[in-house]
């Protein structure tokens, strides 16, 4: 049943299109029982017990999350999975190897099917991005993280049951070193790659997946030949919060490191000006699109689909960010705006999980969402 309700919505979007409302102005601020927790992970721990104090309050749902994504394999698949991600682990780079180790100690699950839990993230994430400044020349990146595709329809409460597990378990993660804090992240526990990152008074940096024919799967098969040139997405977005010292930096080194999968990288800085969506293949840049206030270009949108082609109809989220962002004019860019933009019908459909709005100024602030019905399932 739940599937014939699922392909029902699927045959009207393709029929009637999305669900499009006016631009929002009254969804910020977002009630309080909506903000995300924050929780600390040391740095300066050994990584098998980095995440050990973040995960306690939260193990059951984590388990039933992961549960989700299990239940969707027949057990000689899984029984097979298992097998093949224990050995992909062993592959992985450090210290993330040991963390997602240390992170199935500690939700007594296989090694496994937490390694599968975490590169599902590099393969099924569906995202809008923006970064705006301001006529003072302040940055705003702002972003909406949309998981669950096909992972199991809840009839009941009418949205996908991914998404609905992991608005659970999703919280501000603040990675400190020696006492300090050294960035920021919007993130699902359990996962410890980045799709969603501020290094204060530096840069923010976010991950959209790029649907391309050259997908993920292209760049794990080429890892488990043996070719390790390459980056996992959410490791390298991690490794550049803790290696970049500058905006320049993170840009230099998004653009020429190897990838395991096509991704937008949108990055943003501390001056006038620095925004970047850095479009990536594999193996090279396909292109990149930068903030230039003097020719008119005060902010940059993407969702997940090549800025020079066309949106296709049944996922067109890039037309009404573009007509809410600039409804809102250059002159309001900042939380208020970006967060009623995201909270814009379909930006805000039922596969969305959170906002995030950071600065390099402020930080990140982030909240859950739940778009109610009528409303696009993706």
């Amino acid at each position: 049943m739940n599937q014939i309700l699922l392909f029902g919505s699927l045959f009207l979007i393709c029929v009637h299109g999305q669900v499009v409302e006016k631009c929002r102005t009254d969804t910020f601020p977002p009630p309080e029982d909506t903000k995300l927790p924050t929780v600390v992970v040391n740095l300066n721990n050994a990584p098998e017990h980095r995440w050990d104090d973040a995960i306690k309050p939260y193990k059951e749902d984590i388990v039933e999350l992961i549960q989700t994504i299990t239940d969707n394999l027949n057990k000689y698949v899984l029984d097979v999975a298992d097998v093949a991600f224990d050995l992909l682990l062993t592959t992985l780079p450090q210290p993330y190897q040991s963390e997602i180790k240390g992170v199935a100690k500690a939700l007594g699950l296989p090694e496994g099917q937490v390694a599968l839990y975490n590169i599902f993230y590099e393969l099924f994430t569906v995202c809008t991005s923006i970064i705006g400044e301001d006529p003072k020349g302040q940055l705003y990146h702002a972003r909406n993280l949309d998981f669950g595709l096909f992972l199991g329809w809840d009839n009941g409460n009418d949205t996908w049951l991914m998404s609905e597990r992991l608005r659970k378990i999703v919280v501000n993660v603040d990675f400190q070193r020696d006492g300090e804090t050294v960035y920021q992240s919007a993130s699902f526990l359990g996962y410890v790659g980045l799709l969603t990152a501020v290094k204060k008074s530096q840069f923010t940096l976010t991950i959209n997946e790029r649907f391309n024919k050259e997908g993920g799967f292209i760049g794990i098969y080429r890892w488990i030949l043996g070719d390790r040139n390459s980056k996992w997405m959410g490791f390298l977005t991690r490794d550049v919060m803790e290696s970049a010292k500058s905006y320049s930096e993170a840009k230099e080194i998004l653009m020429k490191q190897e990838l395991l999968a096509p991704a937008y990288y949108i990055l943003g800085g501390n001056s006038t000006g620095e925004g970047v969506i850095i479009t990536r293949a594999l193996d090279e840049v396909k292109d990149v699109q930068e903030l230039n206030i003097t020719s008119g270009r005060w902010y940059l949108l993407q969702t997940n689909y090549d800025p020079w082609e066309e949106a296709p109809f049944f996922d067109d989220r890039r037309t009404p960010g573009n007509i809410c962002v600039k409804q809102w004019g250059q002159q309001n860019v900042g939380p208020k705006s970006l967060f009623n933009v995201l909270s814009t019908k379909p930006n805000l459909n039922k596969l969305t999980v959170y906002t995030a709005v950071m600065s390099v100024r402020d930080g990140i602030q982030s909240w859950t969402q739940n778009c109610k019905t009528p409303c696009t399932p993706w």
